[in-house]
């Protein structure tokens, strides 16, 4: 990848002068079947760019699920920089929300005392519910729905390359239900920065517009671009390595999580695995995270070798772990028995 960037030929991308950029943006475009694509510095600015361009007045509102990454983790950009209103449901256990619930708050268009609904944001796969992937059928509900009630729908599809992995599937079965996307290159594709966003021709030209007013119109940025169409040539088929790698990971908690933890190996679709800590006033979550930080001298002798398993803590009970491009075999299978000695140790 570093070698595809070196020597890449690069332009002046806010004047459209970057021809590797201008390629990057074809090649997602056709991959998603949308008419156009932009280079987006970031997932985070992906979506509050195609949020901004969907949402024209200040005000409006957008549905989404409440463990959706668009509201949790991306700083309230919708209300503090767009002035977009958020209205959340509850995901349900299959990381979707009820349509009849979403149909229920849509707001009444003519009724002064409301926001003017708008929007329906979507998540695939989605982070906070396990990595789980959303059934197609979802999105055919949802396109239906906002076709009704005149809305548009954009899917945050920072990781929409696993979801069609896990399913078999090509990317275009998903957007083709949404009106516009996010796809983040520095996730699962392993590239080190960019996103992509992409939707009809005019959605791309207006999104440029808030791309530029947000601090994101880049200029020599092939560089990244070419990281990023190298990524797409290289490293969307093994993504289905980081898949079964995660499974390798929960099955050793599920096999020895004890009366400590556990994980539902069913939830495992993609490259994220969570698991449950059973007795937070023993081990919570971050004191588990801070552990597998941690090597011992009697862990070095038992197991022969020095590792830590980096993790992140999303709740006082909850584990996420992600595999990703860096993850080689001999890699997982220290993690694995890292993992299995330290319950091991909590169980006793």
């Amino acid at each position: 990848m570093f070698e595809a960037m070196l020597g890449v030929e690069v332009g002046d991308d806010v004047m459209f002068e970057d021809p590797t950029v201008l390629e990057l943006q074809r090649r997602c475009a056709e991959l998603f079947n949308k008419e156009d694509a932009l280079f987006i510095a970031t997932g985070t600015m992906g979506n509050l760019v195609s949020a901004m361009t969907h949402c024209t007045e200040r005000g409006q509102e957008a549905i989404m699920g409440k463990s959706n990454h668009m509201f949790l983790y991306e700083v309230g950009g919708l209300a503090q920089i767009a002035g977009i209103h958020t209205n959340t449901l509850t995901n349900r256990g299959d990381g979707t929300i009820d349509i009849t619930e979403v149909r229920e708050n849509i707001r009444n268009p003519d009724d002064d005392h409301m926001p003017r609904t708008k929007l329906i944001c979507m998540e695939n796969s989605h982070n906070r519910c396990g990595g789980l992937v959303i059934p197609l059928s979802h999105f055919q509900e949802v396109r239906q729905l906002a076709d009704e009630h005149g809305l548009v729908v954009h899917l945050d599809g920072a990781r929409i390359l696993n979801a069609c992995i896990a399913q078999g599937v090509a990317a275009k079965a998903y957007t083709g239900y949404t009106d516009s996307v996010n796809m983040c290159f520095s996730k699962g594709l392993g590239a080190p920065v960019g996103s992509i966003i992409a939707g009809t021709a005019d959605f791309c030209r207006a999104a440029r517009k808030v791309r530029k007013a947000l601090g994101g119109g880049m200029r020599q940025v092939g560089v990244l671009a070419a990281a990023a169409l190298y990524a797409l040539d290289n490293n969307v088929v093994r993504l289905e390595d980081d898949h079964q790698r995660a499974k390798q990971l929960a099955k050793a908690i599920k096999e020895h999580g004890g009366h400590m933890a556990e994980v539902n190996m069913d939830t495992v679709h993609t490259n994220i695995a969570y698991f449950k800590l059973l007795k937070k006033d023993v081990v919570n979550a971050a004191q588990m995270v801070e552990r597998l930080n941690q090597v011992t001298d009697e862990e070095k002798k038992m197991l022969g070798f020095s590792a830590i398993v980096q993790t992140l803590a999303f709740s006082e009970t909850v584990v996420r772990l992600v595999c990703h491009i860096n993850n080689s075999t001999e890699d997982i299978e220290m993690a694995v028995a890292k993992l299995r000695y330290v319950l091991e140790e909590m169980n006793q």
